[in-house]
């Protein structure tokens, strides 16, 4: 039974009663003067312990106290995010709002067991486990059926008057309120008092469900955030430790994210960058890159935020500045990076050593046919060793210079390099085939692919390339090592011309050029490569025998290079046309159909 202040003034066991019962006084008697003196002394003491009971004269200050207090409870309440703070900054303020003696917050965990979170004794400096017997009781009845609990004087109360513990604990006041989230009971929170002069009117009851719901709301943000603080610990421990480089941009092009992957990659050391959040201006990708890189990255960048398409490309070639690099690269746009606004994210992986591998297997296959087997390993050999040999002297430089990571990189690149000569050599094997083998391929990858090879050779270390591939270029039926094999051809005399013309000239301030660009002509179905160098050139009746059996204007050549270049381009249905001139260079086109007739 519940019993507000005014019951408790007309029981025989309260107040009233009791002052009755000292003086010697029946309940139907006149009471004299001084009892009504005594019991108005005795009110104002209550009323002065506890503000809510107040006159109606001054009920409405009342109200603003109230509501001051609440919003004052609400700040504390909101002030902070993590769960541990938010309990023991409501539990606090609950005490204090309140004017209680004890209270606790216990929460349902994910078994549906109410468990202990936090909890006060005004008296003690902890509560004890004895302290929390009543409590358990009355807050699994509150869980259970979703309503609050509450009496003013529990020793009165017949519903608790014969615990155990309400005796011991000479417990008055209870109030018990549900902590509730979209219906759904999460805990309770849960107030009393010992003292007669700090009983719970059924007004507090009223403010106290009020600062229930503000704790429950509260509560459940901190719940949320603290999902969130584990979701974003978790994904940033699975970015740092993802193989795959991680790199994600916001539309600017600043770098918020960078994995160690990505760093290793790109090479570059993350102390030399700021990201989105940092107290720096945040760094931009691409002025980490190359200058020759960047508008290739630049373009396929644009490409993602004008589309909002993910892009993606298996084989793309980079240059570190160090060391070139195969690169799988794959970017999605994501919407609402860290600073804001919408970004995207690259995932990139290093396929050097796979593109590698495959690469000789092709050319195995088709130089075993030739007879050049020999030849074309101790090529390969020496292009590994070149790497080795560089990486040994930049080693010492970089130890010399207390350059370490650069130091580990040469050691790694020199170890890892000597692992794939074992690798190539083991995987060496007789695949003879002479006759051409057809299939679907990627020019543009071609054409990258046999660069990565030439350009870590000595010949071609001095030249400049020059690319101009279209955007729109198909998948062409060929025979990629014959192809290859005639663009290796071509860059060769390339580069045979253009030292020739740097020997004649003997102008140190020459610079050696091959340019190689690439077109689609869609209503002819056929795809051309034009490779261009500014050496020697050539004059018109060398033009007309250049294609002929045995023909050579080298020193020790046997004048069989072009005239296979051009059985192989023919044996494709297509056509290789050279201009040139003296002094002027000489530019080879390939024109290629996309799709081979189908022999009947």
């Amino acid at each position: 039974m519940n019993r507000t202040h005014e019951d408790k003034r007309q029981q025989p066991g309260g107040l009233a009663g009791e002052k009755r019962e000292k003086r010697g006084l029946s309940d139907s008697g006149p009471m004299p003067a001084d009892l009504f003196a005594d019991l108005e002394a005795t009110l104002d003491q209550v009323a002065e312990t506890n503000p809510r009971i107040q006159s109606d004269e001054v009920d409405s200050a009342g109200h603003t106290t109230d509501l001051r207090a609440l919003l004052e409870v609400s700040m504390t309440i909101n002030s902070t995010l993590v769960l541990d703070d938010v309990l023991q900054n409501v539990m606090h303020k609950a005490i204090e709002f309140m004017q209680a003696e004890r209270g606790l917050i216990m929460l349902l965990d994910e078994h549906g067991k109410l468990q202990t979170r936090a909890a006060f004794n005004l008296s003690k400096d902890e509560m004890q486990s004895d302290d929390y017997r009543i409590s358990s009781s009355v807050a699994s009845e509150v869980v259970r059926t979703g309503r609050s609990i509450y009496t003013s004087d529990a020793m009165a109360d017949e519903r608790y008057a014969s615990q155990k513990s309400v005796v011991e604990l000479h417990l008055r006041s209870i109030m018990c309120v549900p902590l509730k989230v979209k219906s759904e009971v999460i805990g309770v929170i849960y107030l009393d008092n010992s003292s007669q002069t700090k009983m719970f009117l059924k007004a507090d009851l009223y403010l106290f469900e009020l600062y229930a719901q503000m704790v429950s709301n509260a509560l459940h943000n901190a719940r949320i955030y603290d999902s969130l603080l584990h979701l974003k610990r978790y994904s940033d421990s699975v970015v740092k430790s993802s193989p795959v480089g991680i790199v994600v941009l916001d539309a600017s092009g600043h770098i918020t994210t960078i994995n160690p992957a990505a760093l290793e990659i790109f090479d570059l050391n993350r102390r030399d960058l700021f990201l989105v959040g940092d107290d720096a201006v945040p760094t931009v990708f691409l002025d980490q890159l190359p200058s020759n890189q960047k508008s290739r990255w630049q373009r396929m960048i644009n490409t993602v935020f004008a589309t909002g398409v993910e892009f993606s490309d298996a084989r793309f070639f980079h240059d570190t500045g160090y060391i070139e690099k195969v690169l799988s690269i794959k970017m999605s746009p994501i919407p609402q990076v860290p600073g804001g606004g919408d970004g995207l994210v690259m995932a990139i992986e290093d396929v050097t050593e796979k593109v590698t591998m495959e690469r000789y297997v092709i050319l195995s296959e088709k130089l075993v046919a030739r007879g050049e087997m020999a030849a074309s390993v101790a090529h390969e050999l020496n292009n590994y060793l070149s790497i080795i040999s560089n990486n040994a002297e930049l080693l010492g430089m970089n130890l010399d210079n207390e350059r370490f990571e650069k130091a580990r990189f040469n050691s790694k690149s020199i170890v890892e390099n000597v692992f794939k000569i074992k690798r190539f050599v083991d995987s060496l094997m007789d695949f003879s085939k002479p006759d051409p083998e057809y299939l679907s391929y990627d020019v543009r990858h071609l054409i990258d692919d046999l660069l990565f090879s030439l350009r870590i050779q000595p010949r071609f270390k001095t030249v400049h390339f020059t690319l101009d591939l279209a955007d729109d270029l198909p998948n062409i039926e060929i025979d990629v090592g014959q192809i290859q094999q005639v663009l290796m051809n071509l860059l060769n005399n390339a580069v045979d011309a253009i030292d020739q013309r740097a020997t004649e000239e003997d102008n140190k301030d020459f610079k050696r050029e091959i340019g190689i660009t690439a077109k689609y002509l869609r209503k002819a179905e056929t795809v051309t490569v034009k490779v261009t160098d500014n050496g020697i050139g050539m004059s018109e009746e060398t033009v007309n025998k250049i294609f002929t059996l045995h023909f050579t204007t080298k020193k020790g050549g046997h004048g069989l290079g072009l005239y296979n270049c051009k059985k192989i381009v023919e044996g494709h249905g297509g056509e290789l046309v050279v201009t040139s001139a003296p002094g002027k260079g000489t530019s080879f086109e390939l024109v290629l159909p996309r799709f081979q007739s189908k022999s009947e």
